[in-house]
């Protein structure tokens, strides 16, 4: 096993369960929920609620999510597509002069609140009521504003500034300082008690459009009781010998997996840490080419996943790499950073679920849909508009999204969970803490701490307009010899400091013996737990 740098945070390790979370006290409601009886789907649902309050400038009920689910005794697996559609009016004439981006327009159906209760109503074992309470205590007493808080309020003032209740809500704090959401806590509780459907189909519905359409946004009621969660598959290969899993499109989570089947084809022990960099990078490079060509809803395209995904196309991608010099794959677009959030959980009968969701950038559209407290996304922002693009603007048509969930097994039995927000930079940075992982055996936080790299081709981008470089951004921890080699290989760098590079992964591994090791990015706000 190789010797790694020593981690700044302890590696948590618990028998009977284990969460990690984009905040503490999401991370302290799912192992609540496991010590009171319930199951990882239980205390999933209650980490996703609480986090939409305490990090609202990364997901909540006005966002989108994927849930991947695996279940221990019976070993079923299956991901709850909690996405939403363009609105019936979004229609590319009617953004003929660009995409919005910000504000109103910018708005598209939320659909993580079906997720979560699909996932709930298949697996949970404790009522729906219970599992909100968490999220309603948060709301409604408040949770105190972290140096991360401060600094997405602070960057992103202009847009929450832009309308009165979440001007109102998200600015002016310091750090320390409470962040009451009183009218989200009333919405949470109708939710308790009357369910998720009442959010798209029921009285709540009815004010969401109200507050929606006085805001000037294209949703209206009929597209939100238009909105279902869809129940899907997971995709996997293998690697190595093991099974690794991922969300089907409209996820992207395909393009790790390209990635994972490029690199199988290198010996990364035997390679020196700068080619094994270069390595990843360019695997990147041509899994996202077909995600350009192919991230699309598949209910619009036909995605040909067996063949992207299949040993003859790796053994031909990976042949073009040449060991000596960085490729320059041009396309018409670049990178995009957005801002969402990732858990895992892991409980004592070997349930687990790795969920991701967002509201696209940070605060979303900047939005408060009326009275309800809920703060909306800005998810037209990944849409295209060129004519024949997979991921062309259609109304009723799910976007291409960046989020995805992935998960390890060996043997059938589950190996691992781990994920992290971070749009375009995804599954990249998922790509080298599996590898760390699985070919050199760093434990979960481990994994997480060591100096990563993103690499932001154009064409890669997601939110409109898809512009960008070919910066290859990379943490100085690398060390300047390492630097120095990739440059020589033509590698344009842009250099971060330490822990400064993008994304905010949590991870669990199980280990034969059952223990749970739980890790959590130091990048942000994260926390691991278990018990």
């Amino acid at each position: 096993m190789q010797s790694f740098p020593r981690s700044h945070r302890p590696l948590i390790m618990g028998r009977r369960g284990a969460v990690g979370a984009n905040h503490p006290m999401a991370t302290q409601a799912g192992l609540d929920i496991l010590r009171a009886g319930g199951n990882a789907i239980d205390a999933s649902v209650a980490v996703s609620l609480a986090l939409g309050v305490v990090e609202p400038m990364m997901s909540g009920l006005g966002g989108d999510g994927f849930y991947h689910v695996f279940m221990g005794g019976s070993g079923e697996a299956e991901v709850f597509n909690g996405t939403g559609a363009a609105p019936l009016a979004a229609t590319p004439e009617r953004f003929s002069g660009g995409i919005e981006t910000v504000g109103k327009l910018s708005v598209s159906v939320p659909g993580s609140l079906a997720g979560i209760a699909a996932m709930h109503a298949a697996h949970g074992r404790l009522p729906w009521a219970t599992l909100a309470e968490p999220a309603i205590a948060l709301a409604r007493g408040g949770f105190a504003a972290t140096h991360n808080y401060c600094y997405f309020a602070t960057e992103n003032e202009a847009r929450l500034a832009a309308d009165a209740r979440s001007a109102r809500v998200f600015l002016g704090k310091e750090l320390a300082g409470l962040v009451l959401q009183p009218d989200l806590a009333r919405t949470l509780e109708e939710i308790a008690a009357d369910g998720a459907e009442s959010f798209y189909r029921g009285r709540l519905a009815a004010r969401l459009a109200k507050g929606l359409q006085e805001a000037g946004s294209l949703i209206t009621a009929a597209d939100l009781a238009a909105c279902r969660a869809e129940v899907q598959a997971p995709i996997g290969i293998t690697y190595r010998g093991w099974e690794v899993r991922q969300s089907g499109p409209n996820s992207t989570g395909f393009t790790m997996l390209e990635m994972l089947k490029i690199v199988e084809r290198f010996d990364l022990q035997s390679l020196s840490p700068a080619e094994r960099v270069h390595v990843l990078v360019e695997a990147k490079k041509r899994a996202f080419l077909d995600r350009e060509t192919y991230g699309a809803d598949p209910h619009f395209a036909t995605i040909p996943l067996d063949r992207l995904l299949s040993d003859a196309y790796a053994d031909q991608l990976a042949a073009g790499i040449d060991m000596g010099r960085a490729a320059d794959i041009p396309l018409e677009a670049a990178a995009a950073v957005g801002d969402t959030t990732y858990f895992c959980v892991v409980d004592g009968e070997g349930n687990a679920v790795s969920g991701i969701q967002s509201i696209n950038s940070a605060f979303g559209s900047g939005v408060t849909a009326g009275d309800t407290g809920v703060l909306m996304n800005n998810r037209m922002a990944y849409w295209h508009l060129a004519p024949g693009h997979a991921n062309r603007l259609q109304p009723g048509k799910r976007v291409r999204h960046t989020m995805n969930a992935p998960m390890v097994l060996k043997d059938g039995k589950l190996w691992g969970v781990l994920g992290t927000p971070g749009a375009d930079n995804q599954v990249q940075v998922n790509l080298q803490v599996l590898t760390a992982m699985l070919d050199f055996g760093a434990d979960p936080q481990t994994a997480l701490e060591l100096p990563r790299w993103t690499s932001s081709q154009p064409g890669q981008g997601a939110n409109w307009p898809h512009d960008g470089d070919h910066a290859l951004t990379i943490e100085s921890d690398f060390g300047d010899d390492l630097l120095a080699e990739l440059e020589r290989r033509g590698h344009v760098l842009k250099r971060v400091g330490h822990l400064e590079g993008p994304c905010a992964m949590q991870a669990i591994r199980v280990m034969p013996n059952g223990v749970r090791m739980a890790g959590s990015d130091p990048r942000r706000d994260g926390w691991a737990g278990a018990y």
